[in-house]
């Protein structure tokens, strides 16, 4: 599955290549209201906070959007303008949650953490190991967190979020493996000045392992005697394969000679 996923996540990409030009560009004002807020610490403490407080909440309701917006493209179709402020009021809410947890994942992180850590103490120094693997769990549960809600819309956020936790540590490895992907494209991206794949395409690549992943408990939930370890690949994502095809570089590029 997730050598499959790798080529999806691709070829979705490219398919989609201009329209998420056009949505990483919402990321620009973003990227300036950060960089006011960043300015305005400098002059006022309080303003600073509060102008990064709302930098944020901007951030996650976007994400949130552009991640139900991408759903689909998963799936093979290409909703226009009206589809995205579609995504957008079926996202709000979770996007207020997700806000919620980045905010306290960060406090935790660079706060928190670092406290216990200052005291030369065995029971402080278990306290910060132990806060270290929640934030961990969090911040691979949040990779599923906006797919799950796309995905499941009817699910409260709370609801969501739990099904996220329970994804990671039912697929532990690929949740890492997701993760180092999403590095390796948060450094593309910086590459290609936040363009490509950007955070659109980060979201569009989370969205295809979470449809991937439904398959699996798609599955299980009509074989509940199965083996949970031997799932069959093959035959749940026969249909994915067809409708990729089997392309190659030269027919990406040069689509009219293949």
């Amino acid at each position: 599955m997730t050598g499959f996923f790798i080529k999806k996540a691709f070829f979705d990409g490219w398919d989609n290549l201009i329209s998420l030009v056009v949505l990483n560009l919402g990321y620009l004002v973003v990227l300036l209201a950060a960089y006011g807020a960043l300015e305005a610490l400098a002059i006022s403490m309080p303003l600073g906070i509060a102008l990064l407080v709302v930098t944020s909440l901007l951030h996650s309701l976007y994400t949130g959007a552009v991640s139900f917006h991408t759903k689909g493209y998963a799936w093979y179709t290409r909703p226009g303008f009206a589809g995205f402020k579609s995504a957008f009021k079926d996202s709000w809410r979770h996007a207020l949650l997700h806000f919620a947890l980045n905010t306290l994942i960060l406090l935790i992180a660079v706060f928190i953490i670092p406290f216990y850590l200052s005291y030369s103490s065995l029971f402080a120094f278990a306290i910060a190991v132990v806060m270290f693997w929640l934030v961990l769990a969090f911040v691979l549960a949040m990779m599923y967190y906006y797919p799950l809600a796309a995905q499941l819309p009817e699910d409260k956020p709370l609801k969501t979020l739990k099904k996220s936790l329970m994804i990671v540590g039912d697929n532990l490895w690929f949740s890492l493996f997701l993760g180092i992907h999403g590095l390796i494209s948060l450094v593309l991206s910086v590459v290609f000045a936040t363009i490509l794949p950007g955070v659109s395409g980060i979201m569009l690549s989370r969205q295809g392992a979470m449809k991937l992943l439904m398959f699996k408990y798609d599955y299980l939930e009509s074989h509940p005697e199965v083996n949970r370890r031997q799932i069959p690949w093959e035959e749940l994502l026969f249909d994915e394969r067809e409708k990729i095809g089997p392309r190659t570089l030269r027919g990406m590029i040069f689509p009219w000679k293949e």
